[in-house]
């Protein structure tokens, strides 16, 4: 591909996909991380790490889709406006630097899901090596594995956005209440956490696993009485567990 650069997020895949590209391309590729109300402060310094860990040349830029309505007002295919906002800005930035090719870590387990955001890559002319290559999610992480990379058993990461259900309006004010609950879970040792915003609600996804954990007299109520501190009013445990695109099961 010559000069390219690669929409970084720090998650497995495109971490896996960086560390092939610094392999392959060395100086020629360039790392950019987008920073915005969606992506929270610990993903975005995760990144940064990662992105020295593995010697690559990083850029952080600002997304603004919070100010598009057809981000907002949460449609169900939001996705794809917020895709769109943030590669259009990072075509520009490549261009302007001289860089041939954009990429990003779309795998092919991320076809068979609800995924708008696919409409905007393929709109852009954005590439997706892995799944060109016919990469599937379990093979990324082995082979991150493989290779040392400490994403390999990492949660799979979605926007912040993607906690509150189609048609509930994406608010500053709830995507950091869905931040800090989320910090104060992951804090308590839970790989895999999703707190979704129904208003006074959260419904609250881990891992079946860690049901016991969560359960415990003392953990169960510190949790109740943190997430009520942070603005929720009822806090409840989704009993079918963590599962990817959980607020997609609505349109399906």
């Amino acid at each position: 591909m010559g000069e390219t650069v690669i929409a970084f997020s720090g998650g497995v895949d495109s971490t896996f996909l960086l560390k092939a590209a610094v392999e392959r391309l060395g100086d020629r590729v360039l790392a950019v991380i987008a920073q915005s109300s969606t992506y929270p402060e610990r993903e975005l310094n995760e990144a940064l790490k990662l992105a020295e860990l593995l010697k690559a040349k990083v850029r952080v830029i600002k997304t603004e889709e919070e100010n598009n309505p057809d981000f907002y007002n949460n449609p169900v295919d939001r996705c794809f406006y917020c895709k769109q906002e943030l590669f259009s800005k990072i075509i520009d930035l490549a261009r302007q630097e001289g860089y041939k090719i954009v990429c990003e870590g779309t795998n092919v387990d991320d076809l068979g899901d609800h995924r708008p955001g696919l409409k905007a890559l393929k709109e852009l002319s954005v590439r997706s090596p892995l799944k060109e290559a016919g990469f599937n999610k379990t093979e990324i992480r082995k082979l991150s594995e493989r290779f040392g990379l400490p994403t390999h058993d990492k949660q799979s990461y979605a926007c912040l956005a993607s906690r509150l259900p189609y048609g509930s309006k994406i608010t500053t004010d709830k995507l950091n209440m869905v931040d800090e609950a989320e910090n104060y879970l992951l804090g308590l040792g839970l790989k895999t956490v999703r707190v979704r915003h129904y208003d006074q609600t959260a419904r609250l996804e881990f891992n079946k696993v860690d049901f016991p954990v969560v359960m415990e007299e003392k953990n169960r109520e510190q949790i109740i009485r943190k997430l009520k501190n942070i603005g929720f009013t009822y806090i409840t445990l989704d009993l079918e567990g963590f599962r990817s695109g959980s607020m997609n099961e609505v349109i399906k």
